[in-house]
């Protein structure tokens, strides 16, 4: 191994970065250098724009910002998203929720969609994605978040099929239109919301605890506080505002979330493992 490359990853260990090997070919890459399938026949030289842009990419990494926040840049369901430090990186785990939203949604005809707390738009766009006459509405209380995922709606070809809401919860209103998002009838509402408990958000990784937006993490004193909300917001012998949801929750979280929409009145709950075997999503259908 080239000794730059190898002095790289010693560097970035020593910082404490979880995965340093990986993070040091993917910020030579993103600087410039060779994609790592040319590796074995690169000579190591490199043009001082490249070396510059590499050493910035690596003290960033050092101080333990994350690498898709420093590289701009994801892919998640295949597809590519920009990053930025106002959203939460998107994460493979929330692939489980999207590959549960196509295979309810596959056979309806034209299903509109919710995407709430969409972030960067990964779970919305996705979806957009692989069901191309599908409607989505993503919403966010964050501007920043918003034009990101427009952003990323562009990016991946699918803004002719996405809608915008800005707001809090259900009370966000469509861009362009004086509408509320609980005023139209979705046939899924998807959501990966904050449900880090608040004594925890310190506890966690530099990456995440420095670095991704707090909003996007706290959820409250037990991490429960959204389920509490959309539960009231939805349940109380109130029409539901879509026949199922699909959330994201904490893995130590499945019970809990069932018991409180169990309580709000809704009886067909499922709970689904991720791929280390944790609870990951819960679906709610009427």
């Amino acid at each position: 191994m080239n000794k730059m490359l190898s002095s790289a990853i010693r560097r970035l260990a020593a910082a404490g970065v979880p995965d340093p090997a990986w993070d040091a070919w993917e910020l030579l890459e993103w600087a410039g250098g060779p994609d790592r399938s040319h590796l074995p026949l690169w000579d190591g030289s490199l043009s001082e724009d490249i070396l510059q842009r590499f050493e910035e990419g690596l003290s960033q990494r050092e101080q333990r910002i994350p690498l898709q926040q420093i590289t701009g840049r994801t892919w998640f369901m295949g597809l590519p998203f920009q990053v930025t430090d106002q959203v939460l990186c998107p994460r493979p785990d929330t692939e489980i929720l999207v590959e549960r939203g196509i295979a309810l949604m596959k056979d309806k005809p034209q299903p509109l969609i919710l995407d709430l707390c969409c972030g960067s738009g990964c779970i919305g766009i996705s979806l957009a994605h692989y069901l191309p006459k599908a409607r989505l509405v993503l919403s966010d209380i964050s501007p920043e978040a918003l034009e990101l995922a427009g952003n990323n709606a562009a990016l991946n070809k699918v803004l002719g099929q996405v809608s915008f809401a800005r707001g809090d919860m259900l009370e966000a209103r469509l861009e362009k239109r004086d509408k509320a998002l609980r005023e139209l009838d979705f046939d899924l509402i998807c959501c990966n919301p904050p449900y880090i408990p608040a004594r925890e958000i310190d506890a966690l990784m530099p990456e995440v605890r420095d670095h991704e937006p707090r909003i996007a993490l706290d959820g409250g004193k037990d991490g429960l506080d959204f389920y509490r909300i959309l539960a009231a917001d939805l349940g109380g012998g109130r029409p539901m505002a879509a026949p199922t949801m699909l959330l994201e929750i904490g893995c130590e979280q499945g019970a809990e979330v069932t018991e409180i929409f169990r309580a709000a009145g809704y009886r067909n709950i499922l709970v689904y493992q991720d791929l280390a075997g944790l609870d990951r999503v819960v679906e709610i259908s009427l």
